[in-house]
């Protein structure tokens, strides 16, 4: 289920963040993408309850406001930003490594935002994950129609709920839920897509006890190639939610990036 964690460090929601491009519909969703359409290879993220504008799934340079700045100045700022922050955060940071990213807006332009009179359960009557499952089938038929062979999707939070599904098809050739929401033992038996799972120790939506049982059940599927590891010390959605301020943080999440982008190398490329 969904809980209070699950809402947690809300992020400064930005249409400008980005070094690719929004476009206006793919297989029907508004969606931001990046990196060349070109590729054989392709991979879908599916964002948190705070949508597809959510920065760190995109890219947001601070460095561009140092133009103005002394030079002397401005490279020591350089260098210490540089140190706190990832040069390029997740969707450009995939697509770097050769693939085409989608990151599609499940919400139609209505993410959650906090709000003591609506609580996200409340939100999520209108914004399943069911319908997420069947718009994300709609992007990966409209990816293949354009000749993309190897599709992969990773999932946030409720985002990971969705992947799980598509590991049940033949839609994808692979998955990576990064601490997931509302997935049960019951989905985890169905899972059909080498499936990586990146979870955090502290999580009281999806504890660590119940991703161990997880573990448990993939490794009984011998057909079916799995990864599973909990990340000592990281809280729920610390992928996407984290403070560019801290380093610890930054590495933390960088660490969870590498492993998303290894898992696809091996299965996509």
């Amino acid at each position: 289920m969904a809980g209070a964690q699950c809402c947690e460090n809300p992020p400064a929601l930005s249409s400008a963040s980005g070094q690719g491009s929004v476009v206006e519909s793919i297989g029907g969703l508004k969606a931001y993408t990046a990196g060349s359409s070109n590729s054989k290879a392709a991979v879908v993220l599916v964002s948190d309850v705070y949508g597809y504008e959510a920065p760190n799934l995109r890219y947001d340079d601070p460095k561009c406001e140092l133009v103005s700045m002394d030079l002397n100045v401005a490279r020591q700022q350089v260098h210490h930003l540089e140190m706190l922050l990832p040069d390029r955060k997740l969707a450009d940071k995939v697509a770097a490594a050769g693939f085409f990213v989608v990151v599609p807006d499940f919400f139609y332009g209505d993410p959650y935002a906090p709000n003591p009179e609506k609580p996200v359960m409340m939100w999520l009557e209108n914004h399943g994950t069911d319908k997420g499952f069947e718009d994300a089938k709609s992007v990966i038929e409209y990816l293949k129609s354009k000749g993309i062979e190897a599709i992969g999707a990773a999932g946030f939070c409720w985002g990971g709920k969705v992947v799980t599904e598509l590991a049940k098809t033949d839609y994808v050739k692979a998955v990576v839920m990064l601490h997931p929401s509302m997935v049960k033992l019951d989905d985890i038996t169905e899972i059909k897509r080498p499936t990586s799972i990146l979870a955090a120790e502290t999580d009281s939506i999806t504890p660590a006890e119940l991703v161990k049982q997880f573990e448990e059940i993939l490794s009984t599927k011998t057909e079916v190639d799995s990864f599973v590891k909990i990340f000592a010390g990281a809280a729920h959605g610390w992928t996407v939610r984290y403070d560019t301020n801290n380093e610890a943080a930054v590495a933390k999440a960088e660490e969870a990036h590498k492993d998303l982008m290894d898992w696809f190398h091996k299965y996509l490329k």
